[in-house]
């Protein structure tokens, strides 16, 4: 890669960043396509997010992703922000046009652009997330329009609670998945309760950050899980959920899938161009 005056910079706005593996994506797709950019990651911590925003103009980058935790409080210093992002309360992406940028999200888009290609379908399919944080906002908005069901659950009821009550503004079909099942009952009817819910759920999705860390507990006890359910994580590596899922029988899919297509529509939105899907898909396994 060859790097001028005219070369546009992009980038990546998180707290870490290090772990990133868009560069290796963006870059790959850039240089096939023979466009003159680069995309590197930007350490920012919390209280400098303000800051950041006002250096993607002073330094006239042409975009950036956002990712935690910064996905949320970003939206107040930007100038526009799309109705799906708006909505979602999150942003990913955001666009430099002239000056003025506009924030997107991708995340939910890609999420479910990954359940297509797996052939995973989530039409008329009851769907339990773990998690309602900046993800399960992202996905959720998406999920709730084609599930039968869409249940939720997390430890803190009132943020659950309110991404139900936003969510049912789109189609009254959210609910809470109760909080008690999920502590790790030592008696038999705790245990029976849980199985009897999780019965009448299609799609199981983790999206907490339980997984990232080898020590990590696991997010749902897996010994009650059944082989025709299809088991989903948001982390773009084969977690431990994962792979005691697949060993109970399940259909298992991580979250690199999701990883690739938010970046596809996120490059498409930054250059008004389709990558070239496969070289991104590659340069991920590489890097992984």
């Amino acid at each position: 890669m060859k790097v001028s005056g005219k070369t546009k910079v992009l980038g990546l706005l998180g707290f870490p960043v290090e772990h990133s593996l868009s560069p290796a994506m963006h870059n790959t797709a850039f240089e096939k396509l023979g466009l003159d950019c680069c995309y590197v990651t930007f350490l920012v911590k919390p209280e400098f997010v303000r800051d950041a925003v006002k250096a993607i103009k002073a330094l006239n980058l042409a975009g950036v992703n956002v990712t935690v935790p910064h996905k949320e409080k970003i939206i107040p210093f930007l100038d526009e922000v799309n109705k799906e992002a708006s909505f979602i309360g999150a942003v990913n992406t955001i666009v430099n046009a002239d000056g003025k940028l506009t924030g997107y999200n991708t995340d939910g888009r890609g999420f479910m652009k990954s359940l297509s290609e797996a052939k995973i379908s989530v039409n008329k399919k009851n769907v339990l997330i773990i998690g309602a944080g900046g993800a399960s906002r992202a996905i959720g908005y998406y999920l709730c329009q084609s599930a039968s069901k869409l249940f939720l659950y997390d430890i803190d009821k009132k943020k659950a609670g309110k991404l139900i009550s936003d969510l049912n503004k789109i189609k009254k079909n959210v609910f809470f998945f109760s909080y008690e099942p999920f502590r790790l009952r030592r008696t038999r009817p705790g245990r029976a309760a849980l199985s009897s819910q999780l019965e009448d759920v299609d799609i199981i999705i983790n999206a907490t950050p339980l997984g990232l860390k080898k020590n990590d507990p696991l997010p749902i006890d897996v010994n009650l899980l059944k082989p025709k359910q299809v088991v989903c994580d948001l982390i773009y590596k084969r977690t431990a959920l994962l792979e005691k899922a697949s060993k109970k029988g399940c259909r298992t899919l991580n979250g690199l899938g999701m990883l690739l297509w938010q970046g596809v529509f996120a490059f498409e939105l930054w250059t008004g161009k389709r990558p070239p899907v496969d070289v991104m898909r590659k340069a991920l396994a590489q890097k992984l």
